[in-house]
C-alpha cells in the first residue's frame, strides 16, 4: 500500500506565516488610509465650523453697530440661516458678563439666575474643547463668542478609533483562524503519518514474530539471542501500539509509575552505550499509581531519555528523580550531563520542526508535551538547562482522586 500525499498540508505550512504577513499589512494599510480620510474630513468640518460661527460673531456686531436698517435685515437674514444648524453650541459673551445661547437647551420656566448658572457651566465645558473664542469689538467694549464641536464633529474624532478597533479585531480573529487551520492541518498530517505507519509495522512484524517462534526451536541457536530479538519484537508492537493510538482518546488506567520507567529502562540499558549510567531516585509511596496510557507516556520517558543520550555523545549521566510536589502532584525530574540547550533555542524546543539534530524531525518533544498535557492533564516543561553541564525535564502528573 503506498503512503498518503501530504505534500499540499505541508505546502501550506509553509505559505501560513506568508498569510498571517500579508494579513496584518493589509489590515495595517486599510487602517492608516481609513485614518487619514477620516482626519481630513474632521479637519474640514472643523475649518467649516469655525468659519459659521466668524459669520456669526460678524453678523451680531455689525447688527448692533450699523445705523443701515437694510443691512441689519440682510445679516439677520444670515443669523437665520445659520440658526439652522442646530448642533454648534454657541454662548455669546457680552460686555458685562451676561450669557446668551444657542443651541443648548435650557428650560425657558428656568429664573435667569439659574440659566445663567447653567451658561457658565456649561461654557466651561466648551472651553475645555479648545476652540479659539472669537472677539466681536463693538468700539465701546468687547465680546466674546464660544462654541464647542457638533455632534457630528464629535462623532467624527471617535470614528477612526472605532474603525482600528474593528480592524483589530478582525486582524485577530483573522490570525487565530490561521492558527487554528494550521493546528489542525497538522493534527491531521500527524495522525495520517502515525496511522499508516502503524499499518505499514504490522505485516513485517507477523512475520518477525513467526521467525521468532522457528528460531526458538532450533537447538544450535543461543537461547540469550531469542529472548533478546523477542523484547525487540514487543518493543516494535508497543511502538506500532502508539502509533495507532494517535488521533483517539487513549484509555488511562492506573499504572505503578516507577514500575513503568524501570521497565523501559531496563530495556533502553543493554541498547546504548556502556559509558553511560542510568539512576533512578524515588521517594514517592511504595507502588505509587497514576493514571496512565501505558504505551503513550513510555514514549515520552524514551523521546526524553533519548534525547539526552544524544546530547551526552554517548558518555554521560542520566539520572531520573521522582517525588511528591505540592497540591497533590507528582514530578519526574529527567536530568542528563550533556551539552545544555542554547538559550535562543529553550523557546523553540516544543515548537513542531525545530531540531538541533541533523536528521531530526522535530516532533519528538512537540508529541511528548502533547501526550503529557492534553492526554494525561500533566504539564512538561524544561526546568532547566546550562551549556556543557546539561539539562533537566520536569513531567508532572496528578495524583490519581
Amino acid at each position: 500500500m503506498m503512503l498518503k500525499d501530504f505534500s499540499l498540508p505541508l505546502a501550506f505550512y509553509n505559505r501560513d506565516t506568508w498569510l498571517k504577513v500579508a494579513f496584518f499589512a493589509v489590515s495595517v494599510v486599510m487602517a492608516g488610509f481609513s485614518l487619514y480620510f477620516t482626519d481630513g474630513l474632521v479637519t474640514k468640518l472643523e475649518e467649516r465650523e469655525k468659519q459659521q460661527i466668524e459669520l456669526y460673531a460678524e453678523t451680531i456686531r455689525y447688527a448692533l453697530t450699523s445705523d443701515n436698517n437694510a443691512d441689519i435685515n440682510f445679516f439677520f437674514e444670515r443669523i437665520k440661516k445659520i440658526n439652522e444648524n442646530n448642533t454648534i453650541p454657541v454662548i455669546w459673551k457680552d460686555g458685562s458678563g451676561h450669557l446668551n445661547s444657542i443651541n443648548i437647551p435650557i428650560q425657558e420656566s428656568l429664573p435667569t439666575e439659574k440659566k445663567q448658572e447653567i451658561l457658565q457651566q456649561k461654557l466651561l465645558e466648551i472651553i475645555a474643547e479648545n476652540n479659539k473664542p472669537i472677539e466681536m469689538d463693538m468700539g465701546f467694549q468687547k465680546e466674546y463668542i464660544y462654541y464647542g464641536n457638533s455632534k457630528l464633529l464629535k462623532l467624527l474624532r471617535y470614528y477612526p478609533l472605532s474603525q482600528l478597533l474593528v480592524v483589530l479585531i478582525i486582524g485577530f480573529l483573522g490570525y487565530i483562524f490561521l492558527s487554528y487551520s494550521r493546528r489542525a492541518e497538522q493534527n491531521r498530517v500527524w495522525v495520517g503519518l502515525a496511522k499508516e505507519t502503524a499499518h505499514q509495522l504490522g505485516t513485517p512484524l507477523s512475520s518477525l514474530t513467526a521467525w521468532v517462534e522457528l528460531l526458538r526451536n532450533e537447538p544450535h541457536i543461543n537461547p540469550d539471542i531469542v529472548v533478546e530479538l523477542s523484547k525487540d519484537i514487543q518493543r516494535l508492537e508497543t511502538i506500532t501500539t502508539r502509533f495507532s493510538n494517535i488521533g483517539s482518546t487513549p484509555v488511562l488506567k492506573l499504572e505503578d509509575i516507577e514500575a513503568v520507567i524501570q521497565n523501559f529502562i531496563s530495556y533502553l540499558k543493554i541498547r546504548i552505550s556502556s559509558k553511560v549510567t542510568i539512576e533512578i531516585h524515588s521517594s514517592l509511596a511504595a507502588n505509587q499509581t497514576a493514571n496512565l496510557n501505558k504505551y503513550l507516556f513510555e514514549w515520552v520517558i524514551e523521546n526524553i531519555c533519548k534525547n539526552g543520550v544524544d546530547a551526552m555523545g554517548g558518555h554521560g549521566q542520566l539520572r531520573i528523580e521522582l517525588k511528591e510536589g505540592k497540591n497533590n502532584l507528582i514530578h519526574i525530574d529527567i536530568s542528563d550531563t550533556g551539552k545544555g540547550i542554547l538559550p535562543s533555542n529553550t523557546s523553540k524546543i516544543f515548537s513542531p520542526g525545530f531540531s538541533t539534530k541533523k536528521r531530526g524531525w522535530g516532533l519528538g518533544l512537540t508529541l511528548a508535551k502533547r501526550i503529557i498535557e492534553n492526554y494525561h492533564q500533566g504539564k512538561l516543561i524544561l526546568k532547566s538547562t546550562e551549556i556543557n553541564k546539561g539539562s533537566t525535564f520536569r513531567i508532572t502528573l496528578p495524583k490519581p482522586a
